[in-house]
């Protein structure tokens, strides 16, 4: 399967081999995931709204974040929360050879097990959602490739309502959800998952993890 993802750089990117889009169970369920973190305001406050919901979601770390905030990423695994791979510097590899990129995704690892020592990273996902050959070596590296099939846009914050109407208006039975909780000021973001939780939840929408298989 080849998919195509818009990334908050605006750019677009093409994959080589399949990413994972969808739960790990089917119905009306949904995964939360977030990228660029962690952010040691933003984060905090999202892994407090989670807990309060009882919902548990998959964090895509910068390696250069875990490195200047461990106690964050100690955290969210405190938290019951997964972990995925987004790179050391959030840098397009959509045209980076395999061998550089293999450099940049153990680096990433290296810099989040030094907060969280021997906790598994079952996901990579692409800076940007440019993939190139980011696939193939995720997955030697015993990492699946993460997609989504539901994009709030919030790299551009665009009010906390807009947002909710947006993950709301967009949502399929078993899709995996893209949001952010670094990278910028993600307060909206924050804002939006809280009133989108019960809201979810009175409708009948439940959270799960990610596949993991392709």
């Amino acid at each position: 399967m080849t998919t195509t993802a818009q990334g908050p750089a605006g750019r677009l990117g093409r994959t080589t081999g399949s990413v994972v889009e969808t739960t790990c169970q089917v119905g009306s369920y949904l995964a939360l995931t977030f990228d660029d973190g962690p952010h040691p305001v933003h984060t905090p406050h999202l892994l407090s709204v989670l807990r309060e919901h009882g919902v548990t979601a998959v964090f895509c770390l910068w390696g250069a974040h875990a490195l200047a905030h461990p106690e964050v990423v100690r955290a969210i695994v405190a938290g019951g929360h997964r972990l995925g791979n987004h790179g050391m510097h959030h840098d397009d590899m959509s045209d980076w050879p395999a061998e550089r990129i293999e450099a940049d995704l153990v680096s990433t690892t290296a810099a989040i097990r030094a907060a969280v020592p021997g906790v598994p990273i079952p996901y990579f996902r692409a800076p940007f959602g440019n993939w190139g050959c980011t696939p193939e070596v995720a997955r030697r590296l015993g990492m699946l490739p993460l997609g989504w099939r539901v994009a709030a846009e919030d790299w551009e914050p665009p009010g906390t309502p807009e947002l909710v109407r947006r993950v709301e208006s967009r949502l399929t039975p078993g899709a995996v959800v893209l949001l952010h909780d670094g990278g910028g000021d993600r307060s909206q973001t924050v804002e939006a998952v809280a009133a989108l939780l019960p809201r979810l939840t009175a409708r009948g929408w439940r959270f799960t993890g990610p596949s993991r298989r392709t």
